[in-house]
C-alpha cells in the first residue's frame, strides 16, 4: 500500500501509529515529519508548539474541533514531564477531554496501544532532540 498523500497544510488524513520519535521529529505512515505533531482521529497534523509553554487552548483548537471523537489527550511535553496549568486542564475538562501528561516517548507508546484498542484517544507530542 502506498503512503498517504501529505496535504499542503501539514495534515495527513487517517489514524497511524507513531513508528519512531526523536531527532526533532516523528515517523508515521511511511513518512518523516520534523517538528511536533497532533495525532487526532481525523489524521496527523503538524503542530507549531516547540515548548510546553506554547500549549494553549488555541494550540489545541484542532483537538477540540474533533468533538466527541476524543475523550483522552496524551500530552507529550518533551524530554521531561512538565506541569500543566489548571486553566488548561479546566479547558479540556469542559470540552469533555481527559488529560494525561508524560514525556513524549511515553505518550507516543501509550498512544499506539490505545489507538490499536480503538479508544477515543489523541496525542499532542512535542518533538524531542
Amino acid at each position: 500500500m502506498a503512503a498517504p498523500e501529505r496535504q499542503q497544510d501539514g495534515f495527513v488524513p487517517g489514524r497511524y501509529p507513531i513508528d519512531a520519535y526523536g531527532g526533532g521529529g516523528f515517523r508515521f505512515a511511511e513518512m518523516s515529519h520534523r517538528g511536533s505533531i497532533l495525532a487526532l482521529p481525523s489524521g496527523v497534523r503538524a503542530w507549531e508548539v516547540t515548548e510546553p509553554d506554547g500549549i494553549t487552548p488555541e494550540s489545541l483548537g484542532p483537538l477540540v474541533a474533533e468533538g466527541g471523537a476524543v475523550n483522552l489527550l496524551l500530552l507529550g511535553t518533551g524530554a521531561e514531564i512538565v506541569f500543566v496549568p489548571d486553566a488548561l486542564r479546566r479547558f479540556l475538562k469542559e470540552a469533555g477531554i481527559g488529560l494525561d501528561v508524560m514525556q513524549t516517548g511515553a505518550a507516543a507508546r501509550t498512544y499506539n496501544i490505545l489507538m490499536a484498542e480503538n479508544r477515543k484517544v489523541a496525542a499532542a507530542l512535542i518533538a524531542v532532540p
